[in-house]
């Protein structure tokens, strides 16, 4: 470890002054004899033999879990992996743009709850760059954001990429919790 040089000490000394320390024990002053004694920090008078009150922090609520992340058991995956579950219905996205696809999502996962549904296969497309004024992918980009973010997103389970009999990369499987 370097030692400081004399501005990083008369610094250091500055910081330390305004330090409050953790016990009550008055600190022993660290200035060396012909130095100007730092002024004190501002504190409140604490009366002897009392404590300060403390106030009860508040537990930070969990972090809310993204729904991509969220697993489901291993048959489930196992299932869905090898495309062998059939979706109870099929939301299909092509032709839409970003508002009227945000709205059949919501119709969509209100009727699968409504119906009792367990598996709703969302067909978005898959991503073709292309040049503007045509902007393509944005739907399946913004897909997992809009399932987060929607009043439906307690009843959903998790979401996972479909099989190739599904549609593959341009689908996804969404499986809805259990009521």
């Amino acid at each position: 470890m370097r030692s400081l040089n004399p501005d990083e000490a008369q610094l250091w000394a500055k910081v330390t002054a305004t330090i409050r320390p953790l016990s009550r024990e008055p600190l022993a002053s660290s200035a060396s004899p012909g130095q100007d004694e730092p002024e004190p920090a501002v504190r409140p008078p604490v009366r002897s033999g009392t404590r300060p009150a403390v106030r009860p922090v508040a537990p930070r609520p969990a972090p809310a879990q993204p729904i991509a992340a969220r697993t489901l058991d291993g048959s489930w995956d196992r299932r869905l992996k090898s495309g062998a579950v059939t979706p109870d219905r099929v939301l299909d996205l092509h032709g839409l743009n970003l508002d009227s696809a945000w709205q059949a999502i919501d119709r969509g996962l209100e009727r699968a709850i409504a119906a009792g549904d367990r598996t709703l296969l969302l067909i978005t497309g898959h991503h073709r760059p292309g040049d503007p004024p045509i902007a393509r992918g944005r739907i399946r980009a913004a897909v997992h954001d809009w399932l987060a973010a929607s009043r439906h997103s307690a009843n959903i389970a998790a979401v996972r990429g479909a099989h190739r009999r599904h549609g593959g990369g341009g689908s996804l499987y969404i499986v809805l919790r259990r009521r």
